[in-house]
């Protein structure tokens, strides 16, 4: 025991090499604090040095979001587009824009595919609602109504196709110059 111990109290420790004395274990009132306890003395933290960052950020600097609170349903990271959005709208498109072409049977395969997308997308979406954005469910709520459309008028066109191959034959399909003239005829 050294000549400043006394009995029954805790050696006194270096306090620059951040170890406890025992002469820290008393308030400002001056009573002393539960036996066997000391309060540490705690070094200014590295992030409170002057970097200007709070401390638990790990040196890194706040996430930049406009001053607004995320808006993705509680979920920690930042919301994404539904995978096949934006190819729903495009087939979509296309299959409106293709409705004439090869007898109609390019827009419906082009439809088929866009609302069959559509659906997955759309179950993805009613999973997890605030993963996704909402500007990516607009887009693959607009190529389904696409999708439809270009299916009504794909199958429209060849119900009429059909319809003329039957009452005229299917040579007047590959004949303009025949079509013209059993018009001119019927009027």
């Amino acid at each position: 025991m050294s000549e400043e111990q006394l009995p029954g109290e805790e050696p006194k420790k270096n306090e620059q090499e951040g170890d406890f004395s025992s002469e820290s274990t008393t308030e400002s009132t001056g009573s002393p604090l539960n036996e066997g306890t000391a309060v540490p003395v705690e070094p200014t933290p590295i992030a409170q040095q002057g970097n200007g960052f709070p401390p638990n950020n790990g040196g890194f600097p706040p996430p930049n979001n406009g001053g607004f609170p995320p808006n993705n349903g509680g979920y920690g990271g930042m919301q994404q587009a539904l995978p096949n959005a934006t190819i729903v709208l495009v087939l979509g498109i296309l299959s409106i824009v293709t409705c004439c072409c090869f007898y109609g049977i390019l827009s419906l395969v082009l439809s088929i595919v866009a609302l069959v997308l559509s659906k997955k997308d759309k179950l993805l979406y009613a999973e997890n609602m605030g993963l996704y954005t909402e500007g990516s469910f607009k887009n693959l709520n607009a190529g389904r109504v696409c999708a439809i459309i270009g299916l009504i008028l794909g199958a429209l066109i060849i119900v009429m196709c059909i319809g003329i191959a039957v009452i005229f034959g299917f040579g007047v399909l590959n004949d303009q110059e025949a079509m013209k003239e059993i018009f001119q005829n019927m009027q």
